[in-house]
């Protein structure tokens, strides 16, 4: 039989704890999760085990005052989802209509009189932000767009 040589963990004592904690109700959890069967007419499988893993929450650490001793605050943050802009811009091949007629079909809710309004922009201006938002939805609109023959700017963080 061997013996396991025990070395010092190079973590503080607080995240040694924390790990610890996470790996036993783990192992709590596992015994529930095993035991689990698909059933088809049980559509609620996922937010069991969901429940069952042990929830995780993401914390910013700051010092709590100028002092010498450097105190440890733990605050919570919320990272918004990253936005963008879906510009397009002016060519000499692309006609008012075809634009008209692709902002229409691929950018939700693009009434007539806007995409007219957007195309003479595009014209007048030289560019026109079209849409903003969720950055995945952003960069769909602008492949789509992009093969529809439409000169596009890269996308823009909003």
């Amino acid at each position: 039989m061997t013996q396991k040589l025990m070395v010092p963990s190079p973590l503080r004592p607080q995240t040694t704890m924390a790990i610890e904690k996470l790996n036993m109700a783990a192992k709590e959890a596992q015994p529930n999760v095993n035991s689990m069967t698909f059933n088809q007419d049980n559509v609620q499988i996922l937010p069991t085990v969901m429940r069952l893993l042990p929830k995780q929450m993401a914390t910013v650490m700051t010092n709590a005052s100028p002092s010498s001793a450097a105190l440890l605050d733990r605050q919570t943050t919320t990272k918004r989802y990253p936005q963008a802009r879906v510009i397009v811009l002016d060519d000499d091949f692309n006609t008012f209509q075809h634009v008209v007629d692709c902002l229409r079909r691929i950018i939700p809710g693009m009434s007539e009189e806007k995409a007219w309004a957007l195309a003479n922009r595009i014209d007048g201006q030289g560019s026109a932000e079209v849409w903003c938002g969720p950055l995945e939805q952003a960069e769909l609109y602008h492949q789509q767009l992009t093969a529809e023959g439409l000169t596009m700017a890269p996308l823009e963080r909003c």
